[in-house]
This record gives C-alpha cells, sequence and structure tokens, in this order.
C-alpha cells in the first residue's frame, strides 16, 4: 500500500479529489466506485467546487456505490441513494442511468446482488474505488470475519457499525441491521482503490489495515492484497503507525522520482 500522510483532514480531501480529477481528465468515461459516510463528503464538496468552477465533468462517467441500508427505498432520507443524491449526484453533470447504488429495496436481494456484480462487469469494472474505514477494520459494509474473497452480498451489521450509525437516525426511527455491500473480492477487483481516513478515532483500525497480519478480523487488511491502493490520512489517523517516518520518507522518495518521470 502507498501511504500518503497529510497535515489535516482537508488536506485528505484535497489530495482524493486530485486523484478523481486525473482520472477523469485521462479518462472521461471512467468506471468510479463511490462511498458513504462522513469522510468522503469533503472529498465530494471539493468535486462539486471543481465542476461549478469548470474544471471537472462527470457527463461520460459512471459510478457504483459500496452499499445500501437493505430495507428502505432509495427516497427514505437515510438511504445511501439518498445521500449520494444531496451530497453529489444532483450537484454534478453526472447522468442518472449511469449512477448505481445496491437497491436496499428490492424483493430478492439475493438476485440483485448478483445482478449488481454483472453490472459491474458490464461496465467494464471499477477504474478508481473509493473507500472509507470503520473503526472494527470494515470497509463497505464488509464486518469483522468477512471473506476476503467475497462479493456482493446481504451482510448482517455489527453492534458496534449499528451504534456508530445511530446518530443519523432520530429516536424511534427505524434502523436496519442489514445491508446490501460489494464484497472484499469485488472491492480488490478494482483497478485502483483510495481509502481516506480522518481522526484519532480510526488510529486503530489504521494500524491494524497497514501493520498487522492478512486477517478477516481486520477487513481493510484486504488491501494490503492490491496492486494499486493509495491510502490517505491525517496525522491523527496516522498517529499509531509503528514505522511513520518510513511512511513519509517513501512517499518523499516516491514523489521525487515522479518528478524526475516529469509525472508530478
Amino acid at each position: 500500500m502507498q501511504i500518503v500522510i497529510q497535515p489535516n483532514a482537508d488536506a485528505v480531501a484535497e489530495y482524493g479529489a486530485d486523484q478523481f480529477s486525473r482520472l477523469l481528465s485521462k479518462k472521461p468515461d471512467a468506471v468510479l466506485g463511490l462511498a458513504t459516510g462522513s469522510t468522503p463528503v469533503a472529498l465530494y464538496q471539493k468535486l462539486i467546487g471543481r465542476y461549478q468552477a469548470g474544471e471537472l465533468s462527470f457527463a461520460k462517467a459512471t459510478s457504483f456505490n459500496l452499499d445500501e441500508y437493505l430495507g428502505l427505498s432509495p427516497e427514505h432520507p437515510q438511504s445511501y441513494r439518498y445521500f449520494m443524491q444531496q451530497q453529489l449526484f444532483d450537484l454534478i453533470d453526472i447522468a442518472p442511468e449511469h449512477t448505481h447504488v445496491p437497491p436496499g429495496n428490492a424483493a430478492d436481494p439475493i438476485t440483485a446482488c448478483h445482478d449488481y456484480e454483472t453490472r459491474i462487469e458490464a461496465a467494464g469494472g471499477i477504474d478508481l474505488q473509493l473507500l472509507g474505514i470503520g473503526r472494527n477494520g470494515h470497509i463497505g459494509f464488509n464486518e469483522p470475519s468477512s471473506g476476503l474473497r467475497s462479493r456482493t452480498r446481504v451482510k448482517t451489521l455489527t453492534q458496534a457499525t449499528i451504534h456508530d450509525n445511530a446518530r443519523f437516525f432520530t429516536e424511534g426511527e427505524y434502523q436496519p441491521h442489514l445491508s446490501i455491500t460489494m464484497g472484499i473480492g469485488t472491492i480488490l477487483d478494482a483497478r485502483k482503490v483510495l481509502l481516506l481516513a480522518t481522526g484519532e478515532a480510526k488510529a486503530d483500525a489504521v494500524k491494524a489495515m497497514v501493520e498487522g497480519p492478512l486477517s478477516a478480523a481486520c477487513p481493510a487488511s484486504a488491501l494490503q492484497l492490491h496492486q494499486h491502493a493509495v491510502v490517505v490520512l491525517d496525522e491523527a489517523a496516522a498517529s499509531k503507525l509503528a514505522d511513520l517516518e518510513f511512511y513519509r520518507h517513501i512517499e518523499r522518495e516516491n514523489q521525487l522520482l515522479l518528478q524526475r518521470l516529469g509525472k508530478s
């Protein structure tokens, strides 16, 4: 994994936005893997700003989201489809029919999972997959114990994830305990993976992902197997890494090499 440490959360979002901008400038019809949660919001705001400034277009792009709550309609205010419309899709020029979110209200969720995999394959696969990381090391809704070769499927959420996400639901509001999520194997199929993590609350999970063993106990550790995974952290999220200075050294050397090759 390429470990990139930035001074703060805003710089993490800026770095992530640069990754999307570079891809879309080279490949306007890129297939984007997108994520929900608090961490991607700052990145989406950067992308919206660049689109509004005329620096970026999503007109030819296609997107696939990681996950969705099972049992919520797309119009439900807590659904991830609704989140994506509010936070990104309605504010850029991406074609609505090119945006895909797992159908949380599918009559047959098992078939819907298979169909989602088929749609990703038919689109040519994901060029850049955006990820966050849960405090327990989950990526998407792949909770600890998830198979490292798993595909899109129905997944039961842990009590920790339910507790962490409870802040988004009002008291007495139905909160799903099941989801549809891309599997770890699906994520690893992406040509490039970009994981963003900010804040001290993510530091233990980041350490387990980067320096711990490859283990289903930390689903994000599967990124150790990916040939092009970029992990972008702020100082707080990186604070528990044992080899912090080594990662800084590697990134400085990487940037010098890119400059010499004229690819900075």
